[in-house]
């Protein structure tokens, strides 16, 4: 079997694509790696179906579609740059846009929907398509999240050693790697969803470049308080969440009961509720490998380093694979795992049944 895949990752941040070409010929090597952002329509239209509304189902088709053109787009960039030539990918890895996560709810299975249009994407690109890694595990009795894991002990392992790997997207995740080989993963709570949607509504700017406005300001202890309140914290793995809790109007409902509160404050307060959220779930380790787009952002990864004082925070390229390119290449990994037939056992993970076969195959 070919060793080289291409893996595209669009996360709860919903502000562009990743992808990398890996090479899995002797452990794990990126190639290539290529992001594209997406266009505020898009953007708009993605974050929109977060939440009901009308034609849905015409709407998010039409989004699939047109996320499988900038995830073409992304694979182009890959080949031509690297020089790699399509018959040389074994496959193409897709997660798509995670736009509705409630696993075990309303029936007892519940439901996972990322949209994707891996047909149309097998069209464009030539290259057999991967992609449907989550519903497979909810059908199971998981959460269908977080999948990385897997990922993150094939790279980041250390025998002997308590190793931590935080993904700071959207919604952050740890994959907790222990020294006796054991693994657990879930999600920890918000991770730049709120963040992001507060900056750019303050400042007109995506993001807040290096926490550089949140330690401007000052943390409001009622308001983080409150929002340290929200049961999802308390409860215990395996469990997921996304945007469906951790959104504005969550938000909104909270800092209505803080009338007046400084939009620099409350910044910084949600910079310090991701930092203590993810701290919470990463004591005891000697090392937290931060990847994600929460790896770049200075302030928060300085309160990671005060909240876990006994334990080395650092950013992914510190261990050889950048921030950015870690999701991407994880699902380039689950692609090689699903043609490979391997069953991944996701029991201490996301509470599954047992071991399953992960995504869904589209020939060329």
């Amino acid at each position: 079997m070919q060793d080289l895949f291409i893996g595209l990752m669009s996360g709860t941040s919903m502000d562009g694509v990743d992808g990398v070409i890996a090479d899995f010929s002797s452990g794990v090597r990126v190639l290539q790696h290529a992001s594209a952002p997406f266009d505020d329509a898009l953007r708009s239209e993605l974050m929109a179906l977060n939440a009901s509304g009308p034609d849905e189902l015409h709407r998010g088709w039409l989004a699939g579609n047109a996320l499988m053109r900038v995830y073409a787009r992304v694979v182009a960039d890959l080949l031509a740059q690297s020089g790699v030539a399509a018959s040389a990918i074994a496959a193409i890895g897709a997660h798509g846009q995670t736009v509705r996560h409630r696993p075990q709810q309303f029936d007892g299975t519940g439901y996972t929907i990322q949209l994707a249009q891996p047909a149309l994407l097998a069209e464009l690109t030539g290259i057999r398509v991967v992609a449907d890694f989550r519903s497979r595990d909810v059908a199971a009795g998981g959460q269908g999240a977080p999948l990385a894991p897997f990922f993150h002990r094939a790279v980041f392992a250390r025998p002997g050693e308590a190793v931590g790997v935080m993904n700071i997207g959207g919604i952050s995740n740890i994959t907790l790697l222990r020294a006796d080989g054991s693994m657990q993963g879930f999600d920890c709570g918000p991770g730049n969803a709120l963040m992001d949607a507060w900056c750019l509504q303050h400042t007109g700017k995506p993001y807040d470049e290096d926490g550089r406005w949140a330690a401007s300001g000052k943390v409001l202890p009622d308001l983080l308080a409150a929002l340290l309140r929200e049961p999802y914290f308390a409860q215990t793995p395996p469990k997921s969440t996304g945007r469906d809790l951790f959104n504005r109007p969550w938000l909104d409902a909270h800092l209505a009961r803080f009338p007046g509160s400084a939009p620099g404050d409350v910044q910084a307060t949600l910079t310090e509720l991701t930092a203590r959220a993810c701290a919470a779930d990463a004591k005891g380790l000697s090392k937290l490998i931060v990847c994600g787009g929460g790896a770049l952002n200075g302030q928060l990864m300085r309160r990671l380093q005060s909240l876990l004082s006994s334990t080395a925070v650092v950013s992914s390229a510190d261990e050889g694979l950048p921030p950015q390119q870690v999701e991407a290449a994880a699902f380039a990994w689950l692609a090689m795992q699903c043609l490979r037939g391997e069953k991944l056992d996701l029991q201490s993970t996301t509470g599954a049944r047992g071991a399953r076969v992960l995504g869904g195959i589209y020939p060329a």
